[in-house]
């Protein structure tokens, strides 16, 4: 079997790069919106060791890069008081969806970096186009429906019922790890990002 060291460095690499705007824009939306939470616990900054979950960022996006899988990874999630956040639920909603949002404003970031870069420093330039693709799968892969991740705060927004959002927190991780290894799930994750990812390249050169 080979493995593949490089990407799982690089991906490893990429993805402390990218977490920490996107958990920061969580802290500071939140805060925005009233809840002192994330300031009380550090996480209204862009230290990068304030963000990182050493399972979630670290070890197992290097075992799925190392042995070619589909990449898997994620932030510390930034915890915030919904009866401290303007607008309740529907301001949780908001800061999760700035996450996201900030890996597609990162995406364009980095697409600029990738065109200054081409020619003076083509292994930067090639560092930051492999970082256009992976902050747009962070964005789509963090909307899933599914917690911890950002999209599952959308269902608490439309008021699913506490128990059944329980049932999906309960199982529902795991399985979206054994959907996004073996089924196609990984795959049209892979192809939206690097649709979106191209079109943005394009754009910019």
């Amino acid at each position: 079997m080979h493995l593949n060291l490089s990407l799982a460095i690089l991906n490893v690499a990429l993805l402390w790069l990218l977490t920490t705007p996107h958990e920061f824009a969580h802290a500071w939306v939140a805060t925005r919106l009233g809840d002192d939470t994330p300031r009380l616990q550090g996480r209204l900054t862009l230290n990068p060791l304030a963000h990182v979950d050493w399972l979630g960022t670290t070890i197992l996006p290097a075992l799925t890069s190392l042995f070619g899988g589909w990449l898997i990874g994620w932030g510390k999630p930034v915890q915030t008081n919904p009866a401290k956040l303007r607008w309740g639920l529907n301001g949780l909603a908001l800061v999760a969806i700035a996450g996201p949002a900030s890996n597609v404003v990162f995406a364009v970031i980095l697409a600029v970096v990738a065109r200054i870069a081409a020619a003076a420093a083509p292994a930067l330039s090639e560092f930051a186009v492999r970082g256009v693709y992976l902050s747009l799968y962070l964005a789509i892969f963090n909307m899933l429906p599914v917690p911890p991740l950002d999209g599952s705060k959308l269902l608490l927004a439309a008021r699913i019922p506490p128990k059944i959002y329980n049932e999906i927190a309960r199982a529902g991780f795991m399985l979206m790890i054994v959907a996004v290894s073996f089924s196609d799930l990984g795959r049209w994750m892979s192809m939206w990002s690097d649709q979106a990812g191209s079109y943005i390249l394009a754009l910019i050169r």
